[in-house]
């Protein structure tokens, strides 16, 4: 094995879910965000494609109301999850570790303020790269700039269909539930 790539949200970091919030502030059902501005609209925003003024914008006239600006970062507080941290730290002491995961500019700037991303070797970001999870592209842009092939790859991720993609590229993929478990199923290279 040569490369770890883990996602951020939901294996770095908790608390980085904020749609709900959006939607509890806003009043609309969550299960209706996506259908509201458009599935594209989400996917671009985290592939760069739009800005999030664009995207707050759209969301005002779906609402016909206006959405405050800062509403992605309103909610925005992630936590730290020290025992998946601690993983990282083990097997940077053999391998190198990135950091592949879909955000948007002012989550990522958050991350950056609190250091989140300072434990990887480098960190791959949808919206810089302008490709995201689970396009495989993604994964075969990551593969490259690291100069690995997928074979020698493992990936983690707490959502399955981003896991059944890396798979699909060749990666060894792992789906995150809680540290314990990926410890153990990481153990050979600890």
């Amino acid at each position: 094995m040569r490369l770890f790539v883990f996602d951020v949200g939901g294996v770095i970091a908790a608390n980085t879910s904020v749609v709900p919030l959006i939607c509890e502030y806003l009043d609309i059902p969550t299960e209706s965000f996506v259908d509201l501005v458009g599935p594209h609209s989400l996917h671009d925003l985290q592939r760069g494609r739009i800005t999030v003024e664009s995207f707050v914008k759209l969301l005002s006239s779906k609402l016909a109301r206006e959405v405050p600006l800062d509403i992605w970062e309103r909610f925005f507080h992630p936590s730290t999850i020290e025992e998946t941290l601690s993983i990282v730290r083990r097997l940077k002491k053999k391998y190198r570790v990135v950091s592949g995961t879909n955000t948007i500019v002012p989550h990522y700037a958050v991350h950056l303020e609190r250091g989140d991303y300072n434990i990887f070797d480098k960190t791959y970001a949808s919206h810089i790269m302008g490709l995201a999870k689970p396009d495989h592209e993604f994964y075969r842009h990551i593969l490259a700039e690291e100069k690995c092939p997928a074979y020698e790859s493992i990936f983690v991720d707490d959502t399955l269909k981003n896991v059944k993609a890396a798979k699909e590229t060749g990666m060894i993929a792992i789906h995150f539930t809680e540290p314990s478990i990926l410890e153990e199923r990481l153990k050979d290279f600890l």
